[in-house]
């Protein structure tokens, strides 16, 4: 039997994290043995999860090593000084989204962004590389692997590819100086001149870099040309969609999986339902708004402002395997987009499992966009953007149509199939493959 090569894996989010930055890297875990890698995970032993999911555990392969460290995060002051509770779960991290944010939040991002370098778990970069440099010299490994957000994860990846000049792939799951909200840290000239610099050391040293979207390594490129990045987006697990029984819903139901936040609020879509109500009693009379997860106040306010509420049902969070279900539930998936200034690069992971549900789709944000690309290459679904309110009124009731004659499934098993979880971990087992010395 061929010994399996072996690759140690640091990342901040692993099971019972639930949410969505766990999903890429345990499924990779899942299948890397199939391709000839042995994972070996690196981990917090005590982190803040902004979600709590037991399930996600099942999916961890049989007898993979799990190396855990404790972490000091600065979150429980951080709640002290803005008082609320400390076994408050935060939603977004220390930059929270609220219309109006209070003296002592705005000065906290400032202090995030200027002396948490680059993130909150700083502190936990130092200690790791100690007690990995420790760990590698007594165990072979082949590839390390930084897994960021946090960025900080990819700085350990630094330090040991700096000592021991083992290769190294860094993976991000968001872009760095590039992220919507690198503006609201409120940096200072010293602290963004910071950032530029640990992200070009990392971008250029990594003997591999790869990304979720075509958007971020163009963006990646313009800065640092020399760097070696590739593109393998997320995706869908076929495994989770099997022997899934979920009764589609009686209503005509649009819904929307995970947090809402003002970013994404695009008020011509609530004109559009507004009008539609008012315009069309059958419609009425068998709609209803599902969002799954936290909706922002400010979405809440726009939505009763058009005396919608009584047509929205808002579910808390639930394990992973629950939102699958609604989603196969569901009539229609809506997929809104942050309007920010990389829009066009973004590709929310939950666009693959949206795929996978074989429901039709409708997106809020620009045309021509990365995620609008996937929607138009696999037939799933149809993307409007600010001045669209008319043609997203009429593709709403041919849906609605489509709806009440039984036919509203998106037929597109075979188009999806390079964005499941197998073939992408094929993607990047070659990746790790080609870095090797």
């Amino acid at each position: 039997m061929i010994e399996k090569k072996k690759v140690l894996i640091l990342t901040y989010y692993w099971p019972p994290s639930g949410g969505s930055g766990v999903q890429r890297w345990v499924k990779f875990v899942k299948y890397l043995r199939d391709f000839g890698w042995e994972p070996i995970i690196y981990t917090p032993s005590n982190p803040e999860f902004q979600e709590i999911d037991e399930s996600l555990s099942q999916e961890i392969p049989p007898n993979l090593e799990i190396l855990r460290q404790p972490i000091w995060e600065p979150y429980n002051l951080y709640k002290k000084f803005i008082r609320i509770d400390k076994n408050t779960r935060l939603k977004t991290g220390i930059v929270q989204e609220k219309a109006s944010p209070s003296f002592a939040k705005k000065l906290s991002v400032w202090i995030r962004g200027n002396f948490f370098i680059p993130d909150a778990r700083k502190f936990w970069i130092k200690p790791s590389v100690k007690f990995l440099s420790d760990y590698l010299r007594y165990n072979s490994i082949d590839v390390v692997v930084s897994n960021g957000t946090p960025h900080s994860l990819h700085l350990i990846g630094l330090g040991l590819k700096k000592k021991f000049n083992i290769p190294w792939l860094a993976d991000f799951r968001d872009p760095w100086t590039n992220i919507d909200f690198f503006n609201d840290l409120m940096l200072t000239p010293l602290a963004k001149k910071k950032h530029l610099s640990l992200e070009k050391k990392v971008l250029t040293t990594a003997d591999c870099v790869t990304v979720t979207t075509p958007g971020t390594k163009r963006n990646f490129l313009n800065d640092y040309p020399e760097a070696n990045i590739e593109v393998i987006t997320n995706g869908f697990d076929s495994d989770d969609f099997k022997n899934l029984s979920a009764e589609k819903d009686p209503k005509f139901v649009i819904a929307h999986i995970g947090v809402l936040t003002p970013s994404r609020n695009h008020p011509f879509f609530w004109d559009a339902i507004k009008e539609l109500v008012g315009e069309n009693p059958k419609f009425a009379s068998q709609f209803c708004l599902r969002f799954i997860g936290s909706v922002d106040e400010l979405i809440l306010d726009e939505i009763n402002n058009r005396e919608l509420n009584s047509y929205v049902e808002i579910l808390d969070y639930m394990p992973h395997v629950q939102i699958l279900k609604e989603l196969k539930k569901a009539s229609v998936l809506l997929l809104k987009i942050r309007n920010s200034q990389n829009q066009n690069t973004i590709i929310p992971g939950k666009i693959f499992e949206y795929l996978a549900a074989e429901r039709p789709i409708i997106s809020i944000g620009p045309p021509g966009s990365d995620s609008d690309n996937i929607l138009s290459s696999t037939k799933s679904g149809k993307t409007f953007f600010n001045r669209n309110k008319r043609e997203l009124k009429a593709h709403i009731v041919e849906l609605f149509n489509n709806f009440k004659n039984g036919s509203f499934d998106s037929n597109n098993r075979v188009l999806i199939n390079k964005f499941s979880r197998i073939h992408l971990t094929k993607e990047m087992a070659q990746k790790l493959n080609s870095i090797l010395k």
